[in-house]
């Protein structure tokens, strides 16, 4: 009997965590169990936990309230199998529980993927319920796993922030301003709009003075400024202002030093998760608006068809995580225990950026 262990957060008071060990369900028709090799553990995943009510991150792995399970993206192979498409030893790529094993039910198929067609998942976005095959796909990806784990669902929404901003053309502004953009998302979307000839707008990067050196090694902005020195950064140029971090401090003070000049304000991260994040509606320049991924890869789908615009994020993060995967020093992180502390770490600001933490919760 294949004994499963989870690691559950308070929903609430994402500092508390339990280790739930339980006997595996008997599988249902079509569903499979996978046993989860590694996962990445990133801001990423704090944003899911502080969001998991509101965008309903806490409903893909259910838990005995008033815990639930943080959605964590990694590889898997399957261990057990009741469909007939799926075969036992098949390696998956997707969004899996923080556990050791998941229970995936499968709906359609292609040869590179499938999506879950788990009952309480239908209603949730497409974006989260395919699972790639990775046996399909092409040779290089199977060299970039750590890296596809740790670096590709955050590149993935800088390319789509990044289409978002093309799709609608850059909203007229000649700059780009990225909060926080020493983190992953935050360099990835500057990389790309720096490196886009078409784009005519100018990247400007706000971090911590301690982050400004590794900022300026990766080539990926036009300028970049330390906290406290925002009132540099011309306000005369119509702006976007996209913020990694939910830092509400930061985010009412450049409204107040753009006012009408901002032209658009994306809410993306929350890193900054303690206290009260609600931003004053009454700001100046555009309203700040929380930046849901799943809407524009539903909107490019609609336009594009099924698979286009993955294959556009796909070669994109692999561009990026190229890039920059000599800079990322992977960490592993084994056994459950160890996993729930290192999550306590990423709640704190405690992991350097340059910090890839790789986990799994078997182990020691």
């Amino acid at each position: 009997m294949t004994t499963i262990t989870e690691i559950w957060v308070d929903r609430e008071t994402i500092r508390t965590t339990r280790i739930v060990e339980r006997s595996a369900d008997a599988l249902g028709p079509d569903q499979i169990r996978v046993a989860v090799d590694r996962f990445a553990l990133t801001a990423n995943n704090v944003s899911y936990a502080i969001t998991g009510a509101s965008l309903r991150y806490w409903d893909f792995y259910p838990a005995a309230a008033p815990y639930g399970i943080v959605p964590v993206w990694g590889m898997a192979d399957v261990v057990d199998s009741n469909s007939p498409a799926i075969s036992v030893g098949e390696r998956l790529w997707g969004f899996f529980p923080m556990a050791s094993h998941a229970t995936l039910t499968v709906g359609k198929t292609r040869d590179d993927s499938f999506m879950d067609a788990t009952p309480h998942r239908a209603a949730l976005p497409a974006l989260y319920n395919q699972y790639r095959r990775t046996q399909a796909e092409p040779d290089f990806l199977s060299t970039l796993e750590d890296e596809r784990c740790l670096l590709f669902p955050l590149f993935g929404t800088s390319y789509i922030i990044y289409d978002f901003l093309v799709d609608n053309n850059w909203f007229g502004a000649d700059q780009l301003v990225i909060g926080s953009v020493s983190s992953k998302t935050g360099f990835g979307l500057a990389k790309l709009a720096h490196d886009d000839a078409d784009a005519n707008v100018a990247v400007v990067g706000v971090t911590s003075q301690k982050n400004a050196a590794f900022v300026d090694a990766l080539n990926c902005c036009d300028a970049v400024v330390a906290y406290g020195n925002e009132d540099r950064i011309d306000a005369a140029k119509p702006t976007i202002y996209v913020d990694m971090s939910g830092n509400r401090s930061l985010t009412e003070k450049l409204h107040r030093h753009f006012g009408d000049q901002l032209v658009q304000s994306c809410l993306v991260g929350a890193t900054h998760w303690e206290g009260d994040r609600r931003v004053d509606k009454s700001l100046p320049g555009a309203r700040p608006t929380f930046f849901f991924a799943p809407a524009q890869v539903a909107k490019r789908n609609e336009e594009w068809g099924a698979g286009v615009f993955a294959g556009k994020i796909a070669m994109a993060c692999a561009q990026l995580a190229q890039g920059v995967k000599d800079i990322i020093a992977v960490e592993r992180i084994a056994g459950a225990a160890n996993v729930a502390a290192i999550w306590n770490d990423l709640l704190d600001n405690k992991v350097d950026t340059r910090r890839g933490l790789l986990a799994s919760v078997d182990g020691p």
